[in-house]
């Protein structure tokens, strides 16, 4: 061995970086074992049921839940940040008629945005610039996605209303009708439970990139490249396309899901890195699901999904232990009864989790560091170098 890879210390692997701790954050906290989530120590079930998604915006931005009069600032404050600018929906007329891959429009739109924004000379410290940009980002990223989608279905976009919410806006801006009140609900809902969860892929990305003081839109469009990855936002679309081949097949969902496994297959939205047990905001979906059939009188999907899950967690059916549902099992199929296109499953996850990279960003910036994590090497040893003219 070199001289100089004995001085090179052999550290402990931690491939994925599993178990390893980088930070402390004030923003969420998960109990695998309990199937627990709390943002700024609020349980997700109070959030998702008594707050709208503003409120949790300003709760990971802020730290603390609004006021009224804070509320009303806020609110008003995103509303006025809805609109895009001409240049940013050329783009996005263009990338829809190149067909392109909705995550791949949202990046490049978004990547487009700082072209734009009012501040290009912010000092890259400024933390509250730094809030005035993703704040921008959050409020426009829905109307991107709406005028992607429309474009692409030969309509024009519809402009945002500022008297709608976050999320009855972006459905009113997709189909052009105002949602009634339980979807509205349950698409507000959805964007809750999916704005924070830890420092997962994307997140722990955005932070990475923000570490080198490059701004939040650099930051916000890594973290869209690092979401658009089957094994971290894409799990939602792959549920609904399974669910869609049993509808397709007539079979018993249980018979047709025990078939599929039996036949080397998976069922997506199984599983999860940190939960042990269902995940809480499974639970919440699933109930919002029921809302949905009830409200629309069709009980299929949510028959299909529950009949998938009860199979899947019972362990004598499966002779191990049961295998608890993840948050992709029961979005897939709540945005679907929502009408919103398959393909748009992993940007709304986007346009939920920018709250959670804006957040992790501000609070990891206010004491920054470089990350910068090393390799243990592998490669050969004491290499004799030979001239171009020589090999």
């Amino acid at each position: 061995m070199s001289d100089l890879l004995k001085k090179v210390t052999r550290p402990t692997l931690h491939r994925g970086l599993e178990g390893v701790v980088v930070d402390e954050t004030e923003l969420s906290v998960i109990d695998g074992e309990a199937g627990e989530l709390r943002y700024h120590g609020y349980r997700i079930e109070d959030l998702a049921t008594g707050a709208d998604f503003e409120e949790v915006l300003h709760l990971l931005w802020h730290g603390h839940l609004p006021d009224a009069a804070e509320y009303e600032a806020f609110t008003r404050s995103m509303a006025e940040e809805r609109p895009v600018a001409e240049g940013v929906l050329d783009l996005v007329r263009e990338l829809a008629a190149q067909d392109a891959e909705p995550m791949a429009a949202l990046r490049s739109a978004v990547s487009t945005l700082s072209a734009y924004d009012p501040e290009p000379d912010a000092d890259p410290e400024d933390l509250d610039a730094a809030l005035r940009k993703g704040r921008r980002i959050t409020a426009k990223i829905p109307t991107i996605l709406a005028a992607f989608d429309r474009f692409r279905n030969g309509a024009a976009p519809v402009d945002p209303r500022a008297d709608l919410g976050h999320a009855a806006n972006f459905l009113y801006m997709l189909t052009g009708e105002e949602p009634d009140e339980v979807a509205a609900e349950t698409f507000d809902m959805a964007l809750i439970l999916h704005a924070d969860h830890g420092l997962n892929a994307s997140t722990f990305t955005a932070m990475v990139v923000a570490s080198t003081y490059a701004d939040v839109y650099n930051a916000v469009t890594a973290g869209i490249a690092a979401l658009a990855g089957p094994w971290h936002g894409g799990a939602n679309q792959d549920v609904m396309e399974t669910l869609l081949a049993l509808d397709e097949s007539g079979e018993d969902p249980v018979t047709w899901t025990k078939d599929r496994l039996e036949a080397g297959g998976r069922i997506p939205g199984f599983g999860h890195r940190v939960y042990e047990v269902k995940d809480p905001r499974a639970v919440l979906l699933q109930e919002r699901s029921e809302a949905l059939a009830e409200s629309t009188g069709d009980r299929k999907w949510y028959d299909y999904t529950t009949s998938i899950e009860a199979f899947l967690m019972d362990e004598q059916a499966l002779g191990e232990r049961g295998i608890a549902p993840n948050v992709d099992f029961y979005s897939g199929s709540v945005y679907y009864q929502l009408g919103i296109p398959i393909d748009l499953y992993t940007p709304i996850f986007a346009m939920s989790r920018v709250g959670g990279w804006v957040g992790h960003v501000l609070e990891y910036q206010a004491n920054n560091r470089l990350i910068r994590p090393r390799a243990r090497y592998v490669g050969p040893e004491d290499q004799a170098f030979v001239p171009l003219a020589e090999r």
